[in-house]
């Protein structure tokens, strides 16, 4: 985030300052901005990422100078976090309608001010990532549209699925101009990966009763090919491609009558990862699908993934925040809260327990002689056993439990609301469980390990902060260590 550049309008000084002093911290280009007009000069002059806007300043509402910022063109794509004293539900549903990414209520906490900017920031960056591979992907499709007249089709097709579209819109338009640019009777979005016994119909131009209907994809053998190899898969003729010769027999030995002559099976991919097929079909009284067709919809297909994803993308930004919040701090191996994460968790849950004078307790989990693993059959095996031992955890706990990884072969788990007795024992059902888990199991054999478990819990007498907290637990699991290791300490 060193290279972002916020800037901070609010006509209070102290509120721009505490601003200022935390973005700074973190790496953040800040200027401040009193009123209004000193708003429109700054960005006149100066482009940033993210604004964080006063709900009411002297010469002007934050709620029109919002409107304002969204209707401009060179601003409607920064971030704006508005700031107000009080947030009664009537301005936080007036402000994130009119486009606000958050809400925060004045005064604010430094950390949890830099948590939110810096969510807001990686958001801003993947969908300006997004929006640079949409102009990339049209700049080709124009260089070529001079080509021929399926050059014409294919930009026509773009420009409409180019739009504040969602992606099950933008699969449905696909489907109907490509069916209608190759006179289809069908075609079809099948989402599925590679290996799936089973696809969704995301789209059908010919029924679009079928959305989200499931199918066998054991009926589809040129969509299990496409999908397993990544490539087109062209069938002129199902009544002798070899690919459907069990079918085939299939169909005789029941007296079906198929009313299919030829179909194309074209993949693509979202984020590196196939997600599915355009299924395109003729019937048995049509000319049958040809190469030409295949380009054809290939390009159209390979050049609105761009758009498909930008507006994946701009789904996933527009969902919860709280949990795209988790998901922007998850460990990349374990796929659990990262260390950071779970300090920020951490201490809201230990100022909620104060609050509202109620427990919380802490696990901190070590996987004994862990580096052993690693040595003797390689840090394949071990990874394949700290995500392992990660999905455990996951799934041993409640909604409203956190799991986290503390570092290396360490575990944290936060169990709000838990006394230590009751800790404990959820402790030793977890080590109980580790004990008894053969892990890496396609990788190696019989591989097992053993897990430590140190116990905290707040209120305590020597618990009074996060990093106490913490302290407490390694104390614990020190001690389980040096007591010969696969046991609960507290």
């Amino acid at each position: 985030m060193r290279d972002a550049r916020v800037l901070v309008v609010d006509d209070d000084e102290g509120v721009r300052q505490a601003a200022v002093a935390a973005l700074a911290d973190m790496g953040c280009s800040v200027r401040e901005a009193a009123d209004a007009a000193a708003l429109r000069t700054a960005l006149a002059e100066w482009e940033p990422h993210l604004v964080l806007l006063d709900a009411a300043l002297p010469d002007g509402e934050g709620s029109q100078l919002l409107q304002e910022l969204k209707g401009g063109n060179g601003t409607r794509d920064v971030a704006v976090i508005v700031l107000a004293s009080r947030l009664p539900d009537e301005l936080t549903e007036l402000v994130l309608g009119l486009g606000a990414v958050d809400v925060m209520r004045k005064p604010f906490r430094p950390r949890e001010l830099v948590a939110r900017v810096q969510l807001q920031l990686r958001q801003a960056a993947v969908v300006r990532a997004a929006h640079d591979a949409l102009r990339v992907a049209m700049d080709e499709v124009n260089r070529v549209q001079e080509d021929s007249e399926n050059r014409r089709k294919l930009v026509d097709i773009l420009h409409e699925v180019t739009g504040d579209l969602s992606s099950d819109e933008i699969y449905h338009i696909l489907a109907r101009r490509v069916a209608r640019a190759l006179s289809l009777s069908r075609c079809s979005v099948i989402l599925a990966r590679p290996g799936d016994q089973f696809g969704v119909v995301a789209t059908a131009f010919d029924d679009p009763s079928l959305r989200n209907f499931e199918i066998n994809l054991e009926r589809y053998p040129e969509i299990r090919a496409a999908l397993e190899h990544g490539h087109p898969v062209l069938v002129e003729d199902l009544h002798t491609s070899p690919l459907y010769e069990d079918l085939r027999q299939e169909w005789a030995s029941n007296g079906t009558q198929v009313p299919i002559r030829s179909v194309i099976a074209l993949p693509f991919t979202l984020g590196k990862v196939q997600a599915g097929v355009f299924f395109l079909r003729r019937m048995v009284d049509e000319p049958p699908l040809t190469n030409e067709d295949v380009e054809f919809a290939d390009s159209v297909i390979k050049a609105a993934v761009a758009a498909i994803h930008r507006a994946k993308v701009i789904e996933t930004t527009k969902a919860d925040n709280a949990r795209l919040e988790v998901l922007a701090h998850t460990d990349p191996l374990t796929q659990v809260l990262n260390r950071r994460a779970l300090t920020v968790r951490l201490a809201s849950e230990l100022e909620r327990a104060r609050r509202y004078d109620s427990v919380l307790t802490l696990l901190m989990v070590d996987l004994d002689h862990f580096k052993k693993v690693n040595d003797t059959y390689g840090h394949l095996v071990g990874d394949e056993v700290l995500r392992e031992v990660a999905t455990m955890l996951q799934n041993e706990i409640r909604s409203v439990d956190v799991v986290a990884r503390y570092g290396g072969e360490e575990f944290v788990v936060v169990l709000p609301e838990t006394s230590l007795v009751g800790a404990t024992t959820f402790a030793e059902r977890i080590r109980e469980h580790v004990a008894a888990t053969p892990f890496a199991a396609s990788m190696v054999e019989s591989l097992r390990v053993t897990a430590s478990v140190g116990v905290a819990s707040y209120p305590s007498a020597t618990v009074s902060t996060v990093d106490d907290l913490f302290a407490r637990a390694d104390e614990a699991l020190y001690r389980a260590k040096a007591d010969g290791r696969n046991r609960v300490c507290l």
